[in-house]
């Protein structure tokens, strides 16, 4: 049984390729971690699958069905977004905010049912924001921000979520929060993240891209071995195996050899390079 999946599929702008015939298949209640530098194309994927972009190559399906056919209200009820930056210049509360999830199950110009006002308060207390609900948007911190933004999401009930980088303008305490968070929801996830220990502790599979194109897929024991990771970040890593999950420590560049040059003794006694 798939939930969301993409067949080939691909988005240009003019001459440029964003996402290159990527396929990939999520199984319900799976977290499926997207990896690769920036530039990658892991936005774009998120926003091919979410319906917001229309694929130039291949199809993006949900339940056997391409997105065009399952309309937007549907697939807005169905999938939730998180884009890495959210503004506004409208003043509004966190309460207000968390409560947009919520418009794709109502009528226009209904006012809000019990389960309305019940999926935003579940949702502001998972994310820790119970207190702060009353607070302006415009004056919380960036991670503060972040954390409305995934209430915003989860109120809308979703059976698929989709969340780019996340973790941005998180301390580690958050960090670690959220994932957790994300990782005990009874949804399918797809999640960018630039941390490969945290894609490593959190995500079931991984699926790698570079230049818009997939280069490997698997769990994390799987794809993130050294090869890999220097292949796709160029950088020097060693991975160790913890429990359940491996451990990447990146490894500094070659220091330079910061010995001052050798010098010669010339004829006349001088030296000379």
């Amino acid at each position: 049984m798939t939930s969301l999946h993409t067949d080939r599929v691909g988005w240009r702008i003019g001459d440029k390729v964003v996402v290159d015939g990527v396929t990939l298949t999520l199984r319900p209640g799976e977290t499926v971690g997207l990896l690769g530098p920036n530039g990658s194309g892991k936005s774009t994927l998120l926003r091919l699958l979410a319906g917001v972009l229309t694929p130039t190559a291949g199809v993006v399906t949900l339940d056997g069905r391409p997105l065009a056919e399952v309309g937007r209200r549907a697939t807005a009820r169905r999938i939730a977004s998180v884009e890495q930056h959210a503004e506004t210049q409208t003043e509004l509360t966190v309460r207000e905010v968390v409560a947009l999830g919520r418009i794709p199950h109502r009528r226009a110009w209904t006012p809000p049912t019990t389960a309305d006002l019940e999926a935003v308060t579940e949702a502001l207390r998972r994310t820790g924001l119970t207190d702060r609900s009353g607070q302006s948007w415009h004056t919380l911190s960036g991670g503060e921000r972040q954390r409305t933004q995934i209430a915003r999401a989860l109120a809308q009930e979703p059976r698929e979520l989709l969340l780019d980088e996340p973790t941005n303008h998180l301390d580690i305490q958050h960090q670690l929060d959220l994932l957790e968070l994300v990782a005990s929801l009874p949804v399918t996830t797809v999640i960018a993240l630039h941390d490969l220990n945290l894609a490593a502790m959190y995500c079931d599979r991984l699926l790698v891209l570079r230049d818009g194109r997939a280069v490997m897929e698997g769990t994390p024991a799987e794809v993130l071995t050294p090869d890999l990771v220097e292949r796709v970040y160029g950088v020097r890593t060693e991975v160790t195996h913890g429990p359940g999950h491996p451990v990447i420590r990146f490894l500094r560049p070659a220091a330079r050899d910061a010995s001052p040059p050798k010098r010669s003794v010339t004829s006349d006694g001088s030296t000379a390079p």
